[in-house]
């Protein structure tokens, strides 16, 4: 344990050049057209244009919460930049040729068939139509993964499911197993961490909501046992990558976050 934590330590010290380098490039962007519904964008590295064997697929989705106001769209919380940070730690820590810039993809006519997995955040927020909800389906049916993340509590929790059940109105969300391969991949997860958001560095709270405890790892299987939706519920892991460089921030939740999503992307582009 003691080598693992000094190898995470190590790694952000190999990721703050290159969030430095994020925040200080002042060239067009990638996700321009989207940035006015996304918290916190950033430039695009240079190397933005090259393709790769992975790219980080958010889905832009439709809530109540359209951004007015506020600058931003409750599917583009913690982007772009945690999708940025993301991608450099999944160099940093396997052999995948990741593309440094995400892909958003509109959940009505986005290219969602051409991507292995999809990453959607508050989904305590969505609204998903009957057709959405087909679209969806099937790009899981053909082996596509859903990783669902910063949504807490009981009344999110509620409405999160109404909108899966026009996904999956057939299918159980049921606990994953303590030994499912999607925790021992790249690193040994920790269930009993509960990754907070940055309200954590304020308050001291891992949790956003009174019934907000503790985190729960939960999925969708298929018939043949794999996991095709991970659900990411009581937890923040898209704040923690976020501010993984961010001092303030615990480098145990950061690293929790990060072996997190590394372990679910490495599961979804094996099983």
């Amino acid at each position: 344990m003691k080598q693992r934590s000094a190898a995470i330590v190590l790694l952000f010290l190999m990721l703050a050049p290159g969030a430095a380098l994020i925040r200080g490039l002042q060239w067009s962007r990638h996700s321009q057209r989207y940035e006015r519904e996304m918290q916190d964008p950033v430039p695009d590295p240079p190397d933005a244009d090259r393709n790769a064997e992975f790219t980080f697929a958010r889905l832009r989705y439709r809530s109540g919460f359209s951004g007015r106001g506020f600058g931003r769209s409750s599917w583009g919380v913690d982007a772009n930049r945690a999708d940025r940070l993301f991608e450099l730690a999944i160099r940093r820590l396997t052999r995948i040729d990741t593309k440094s810039v995400e892909e958003v993809i509109d959940i009505d006519d986005g290219p969602m068939s051409d991507f292995p997995w999809l990453y959607a955040v508050e989904v305590g927020r969505w609204g998903i139509s009957d057709e959405q909800g087909k679209r969806i389906r099937s790009f899981l049916d053909r082996g596509g993964f859903l990783m669902v993340d910063d949504f807490h509590g009981g009344y999110e929790w509620a409405v999160f499911m109404e909108g899966l059940k026009k996904i999956f109105p057939d299918r159980p969300v049921v606990e994953i197993p303590a030994e499912d391969q999607i925790f021992h991949l790249i690193g040994e997860l920790d269930k009993n961490i509960q990754v907070p958001g940055a309200q954590y560095v304020r308050s001291g709270l891992t949790y956003e909501r009174a019934d907000g405890f503790p985190a729960n790892w939960r999925g969708i299987y298929d018939d043949k046992g794999r996991l095709m939706v991970a659900i990411c519920h009581n937890m923040d892991l898209g704040d923690a990558w976020q501010y993984a460089d961010d001092p303030r921030y615990p480098e145990r939740f950061a690293s929790q976050a990060l072996h997190v999503g590394v372990n679910y992307l490495t599961y979804a582009m094996t099983h």
